[in-house]
C-alpha cells in the first residue's frame, strides 16, 4: 500500500499516546478524551469493530456504485471482489493480475464508478503495470453487472514513475462529476526531483480532468492551469507527498497525505478552491523540511501560499497516515467527523471540522488489533475499515 516510514519500534508502536485531562461535553462525556489540539491525542472510549469479511488479499479500497447496494473490494494483487447479501462472491467482478505490478506500493489501487453508472456501466481503476507506471483505465460492466467487460479497457492516463514507492493511486468523482486522481512525488524519499513543488509536473499533485467530454478527457475551464502555460493543465492543488485517500463531503476536501520522516497530517480545503499548494517538499506537515541540511528556496511565486494542514501528528504516535471520510453512519457520537487511522499504530482517530479548525479530537481505542489500510463506505452510509491482513471491519458503535 502507500509508503510508511516504519521507524518505530515495536514498543513505541503498541504504547498507548500521551494522556491528556480534557473530557468531550455530549453524549460520550463520560469517556471520550479530546486532543484539542495537542501533539498527542488521548484514548477514548473503545470503538466497537464487527467482522464483516475475511479471506481477502491485501485489502485497498471498498466502495459500493450508485444505485447498488453490493460493495465492490479493490484486493492490491489486480483483484476486485464483490461483497452481496453479505457474502463474499466466489468470481471477481475484474481481474486484471496478469497487468499489476506486485511491490509493496503497487498493483491495482482504486476503483471508481461513474456517477450515471446505472445507465452507462462505466468505472475506473487506478493500477501500477508491470513496469511500475500508474495507469487510469475505464471499462464497462456486462449487461447485468456482474463482471466487467475486459475487452472495454480504455487507458484514459498514463503516468511515468522514475521509483517504486509514492504512486498515491485513489480515484474519485468529486461533487462536480469530475474524476480527481491524486498522485504522489514519485517515490524514494524527500522528492528528490522536486515534483511537489513543480506545476509542470503530475507528480505530487491532485489532478482533476473531466471524462465525460473529449478523447480521452477534456480540462475544466477552472483549473488553475487550464490553458497549460503556468503548470499542466490536469493540475488541481499540488504539494502533495503520498496522499492515501482523499474524501469530499459539505463543501469540503479531506487529504490524508504520509509523511516522510516526522509528520503525518491531514489537510482539509474548500472543495471549489483551485491551486492550492500543500507545501511538499517545502514543508513536512506545518514544519520546515530539509534533507542533509540543506533547506531549500522557501520563496513561492507571488499570490500562492501554503496551506496548513489541519492536523498533524509526528512519528512518536505512528508511522502512516490512512485517509478515511466523514463518517454519516448510525453511530450518533461519530456523525459529521471526519474518521481517519494510522498503519503502524492501529488506532483510529476523529475531528469535526468547525469554524476552520479541526475540533473534538479524538483518538479512539479499538475493540479489535488492527493494521489499517484503507476506509469505506456503503449504501447506507456504515463505514468500514480495511485491515492489510486481509479482514474488513464495519464501524458498529461505542459501548
Amino acid at each position: 500500500m502507500n509508503e510508511c516510514n516504519r521507524s518505530l519500534s515495536p514498543a513505541a508502536r503498541n504504547a498507548p499516546p500521551a494522556r491528556s485531562a480534557h473530557s468531550l461535553a455530549g453524549v460520550v462525556a463520560a469517556t471520550l478524551l479530546l486532543c484539542l489540539g495537542l501533539p498527542a491525542c488521548s484514548p477514548a472510549a473503545n470503538l466497537q469493530l464487527e467482522l464483516t469479511v475475511e479471506g481477502l488479499v491485501r485489502p485497498v479500497d471498498m466502495v459500493s456504485a450508485p444505485g447498488d447496494s453490493r460493495l465492490y473490494i479493490v484486493e492490491q494483487p489486480g483483484r476486485v471482489r464483490v461483497l452481496e447479501g453479505g457474502r463474499l462472491r466466489g468470481e471477481p467482478f475484474l481481474d486484471i493480475s496478469t497487468l499489476t505490478s506486485r511491490g509493496n506500493e503497487q498493483g491495482l489501487l482504486s476503483i471508481a464508478f461513474h456517477p450515471r453508472y446505472r445507465s452507462n456501466g462505466l468505472f475506473f481503476v487506478n493500477y501500477t503495470d508491470t513496469g511500475g507506471n500508474t495507469n487510469v483505465v475505464r471499462y464497462r460492466a456486462l449487461p447485468g453487472g456482474r463482471s466487467a467487460d475486459p475487452a472495454s479497457a480504455k487507458r484514459i492516463l498514463f503516468v511515468e514513475q522514475p521509483y517504486s514507492n509514492h504512486n498515491g493511486g485513489h480515484l474519485l468523482f468529486g461533487p462536480d462529476s469530475m474524476l480527481y486522481i491524486p498522485l504522489g512525488d514519485g517515490g524514494s524519499g524527500g522528492d528528490p526531483r522536486h515534483n511537489g513543488q513543480d506545476t509542470h509536473a503530475w507528480l505530487g499533485k491532485l489532478l482533476r480532468i473531466d471524462v465525460d467530454h473529449g478523447t480521452p478527457y477534456a480540462i475544466p475551464r477552472d483549473n488553475p492551469f487550464a490553458d497549460g502555460k503556468q503548470g499542466r493543465p490536469e493540475v488541481w492543488a499540488y504539494g502533495l507527498r503520498n496522499p492515501w485517500r482523499i474524501s469530499f463531503d459539505s463543501g469540503l476536501l479531506y487529504i490524508a497525505d504520509v509523511g516522510q520522516n516526522q509528520w503525518e497530517e491531514v489537510d482539509v480545503a474548500p472543495a471549489n478552491k483551485a491551486g492550492i499548494n500543500y507545501g511538499w517538499n517545502l514543508w513536512e506537515g506545518a514544519h520546515d523540511y530539509s534533507k542533509g541540511g540543506a533547506v531549500r528556496d522557501r520563496t513561492l511565486p507571488p499570490g500562492v501560499e501554503h496551506w496548513p494542514p489541519a492536523v498533524e501528528y509526528s512519528h512518536s504516535e505512528g508511522c502512516c497516515v490512512i485517509g478515511g471520510g466523514v463518517y454519516r453512519g448510525s453511530i450518533a457520537a461519530l456523525r459529521g467527523h471526519y474518521v481517519y487511522a494510522d498503519e503502524c499504530s492501529g488506532w483510529i482517530e476523529t475531528f469535526e471540522w468547525m469554524n476552520g479548525r479541526a475540533e473534538q479530537r479524538a483518538r479512539w481505542r479499538t475493540s479489535r488489533h488492527i493494521s489499517p489500510n484503507a476506509f469505506g463506505v456503503d449504501s447506507r452510509s456504515e463505514m468500514y475499515v480495511l485491515d492489510m491482513g486481509g479482514k474488513i471491519y464495519r464501524l458498529a458503535g461505542i459501548p
